[in-house]
């Protein structure tokens, strides 16, 4: 699916500025709504919105369908009449540049079982008839959910492989007692899942007003440890005690002599395919009612995925086995319509992944950080091999932020790759040195043919290494970036507007 000619940031909701800790679906969603406005920009990029568990990686999430209840809005919670005004001064006194996340979950999780509490009180009566139709609409998932989060709690948060065998089994008798001994923690669960929805859809109903679309994120892999996994087993490449048998990962590579090991369990692909991929319909049509278009976190995996089997401690000893191919595609599209994807296609990407790609139109990425590895100007990621029919970004969630990048290279002066590709960043650029290369990059990526051009925010705002989202492999210390609402100046909305007319990136779906 072709995109008309626009531009937008990437910024994950919990970096957003504000007084509780971390960023939510409140007022400072609507603050940034208003600033991509004024400077004509149309997208806004997120991470995945699942709820995260250890690590709090949106990459790995407790379900793909639930919603993060971190970011559920104090604020819009108060106007509710769900929590008071006493509620509200018990969250404040966070760092206002990083996430707490351990803090912020106890104060969150507490926050939410009083709006519960006071719901039931009859202090939200309004809500009652939304919350029962929020129910019956997604029983599909949200049941299920529900009852795997109370389990958690029940069990101490241990993984669903170590409960009680008949709870592992899914055996009827012992989920209905559970049902009944744990109704109002099922339900608190529920209804947190309905804040989180009812806050999310008027954050993107006011986004459409102002002409902003949302780009979403789908990670093709889900977490052993999700209420997906346990609830659907029999689509997973499990031991019988619901055990990881063949883990996700991705083989040897430049970037790394022993792989990537993820240990997310892979599907059976023939399973899915004789149900017509349900699961998959029910994920991205319930994706697709929250944002306008998903990126597909590592597209190369329906073509052909790396197994490794358990117990190894990288990814060396695997093999490629056959994804879904275009007949899974094809089932999607033909129950869902166009489908509005973007291919995350980086990486070591063969013939018959570009062709998956170009077969349903799905426009592939580009990244500039990853353009000045040689000096014959065929680098795919180098502007003028672009087709229009791409996505361009500077760096990603995973990469350091521009200034980062380049001052690593700068201050690598004993590694003559670094040297050599510093070198031909200035002279692509035509520039003596990279004082303002987060800016050079964004006009690189503004001016160039590509249909769509993300900048990340940390880029817009000049910063460097600390205000990095994520760094792979490092499992501490990750997603916790903040911005501060004075950094958003005068100078960078008229920047930005001036970029977006210049290059003609004033164009929406909407």
């Amino acid at each position: 699916m072709h995109f008309p000619r626009s531009a937008g940031i990437l910024l994950h909701p919990t970096s957003l500025p504000g007084a509780f800790g971390i960023g939510d679906l409140g007022s400072s969603c609507g603050h940034f709504i208003q600033f991509l406005k004024e400077c004509n920009l149309h997208l806004w990029q997120i991470l995945p919105l699942g709820p995260t568990g250890y690590g709090n990686s949106p990459y790995q999430t407790l379900s793909a369908f639930a919603g993060n209840p971190l970011l559920i809005s104090p604020e819009e919670l108060a106007k509710e009449n769900l929590v008071t005004d006493a509620d509200l001064q018990n969250l404040k006194g966070h760092p206002e540049t990083k996430v707490d996340f351990f803090r912020v979950i106890a104060l969150k999780e507490d926050l939410i079982r009083r709006a519960h509490d006071r719901y039931l009180a009859g202090h939200a009566p309004n809500l009652k008839q939304d919350f029962d139709t929020f129910c019956h609409q997604n029983c599909d998932w949200v049941d299920d959910y529900a009852l795997f989060r109370a389990l958690k709690n029940r069990y101490n948060h241990s993984q669903w492989t170590r409960w009680p065998i008949n709870l592992r089994r899914r055996e009827q008798k012992a989920l209905q007692r559970s049902h009944e001994e744990m109704a109002h923690t099922i339900e608190l669960f529920k209804f947190e899942q309905f804040l989180f929805s009812r806050q999310w859809h008027a954050v993107k109903k006011l986004a459409h007003e102002n002409g902003v679309e949302f780009i979403g994120d789908i990670p093709i892999f889900i977490a052993h440890d999700s209420s997906d996994c346990w609830a659907h087993q029999h689509m997973f490449d499990l031991t019988e005690d619901g055990e990881t048998r063949l883990g996700a990962g991705v083989p040897p590579d430049y970037f790394s002599e022993t792989g990537q090991l993820w240990g997310n369990p892979v599907y059976h692909w023939d399973r899915m395919a004789e149900s017509g991929f349900e699961w998959w319909v029910n994920r991205l049509r319930t994706t697709l009612t929250l944002v306008d278009r998903a990126r597909i976190d590592h597209f190369r995996g329906f073509d052909a995925y790396w197994a490794v089997p358990a117990g190894h401690e990288n990814a060396i000893h695997g093999e490629w086995k056959p994804g879904p191919g275009k007949d899974f595609f094809k089932v999607i599209a033909e129950r869902l319509g166009e489908l509005p994807i973007i291919a995350e296609d980086l990486g070591v990407i063969t013939d018959t992944v570009r062709d998956l790609r170009d077969h349903f139109d799905f426009p592939g990425m580009k990244i500039l950080q990853f353009a000045f590895g040689d000096a014959n100007g065929t680098n795919d990621f180098l502007p003028h091999n672009y087709e229009k029919n791409c996505v361009v970004y500077p760096g990603t969630h995973d990469n350091d932020t521009s200034q980062g990048w380049f001052q690593s290279l700068s201050a690598d002066a004993n590694n003559h790759g670094a040297r050599e590709s510093r070198a031909l960043i200035l002279k692509y650029l035509n520039k003596d040195n990279g004082t303002n290369i987060h800016w050079d990059l964004a006009i690189m990526a503004f001016s160039s043919i590509a249909d769509t051009a993300i900048i990340p925010l940390q880029d817009i705002l000049g910063l460097g290494t600390q205000a990095r989202m994520n760094l792979p492999g490092v499992a501490e210390n990750n997603w916790e970036w903040r911005f501060s609402a004075q950094q958003l100046t005068d100078e960078i909305r008229d920047k930005l507007r001036s970029l977006v007319q210049l290059y003609n990136r004033n164009h929406t779906n909407l």
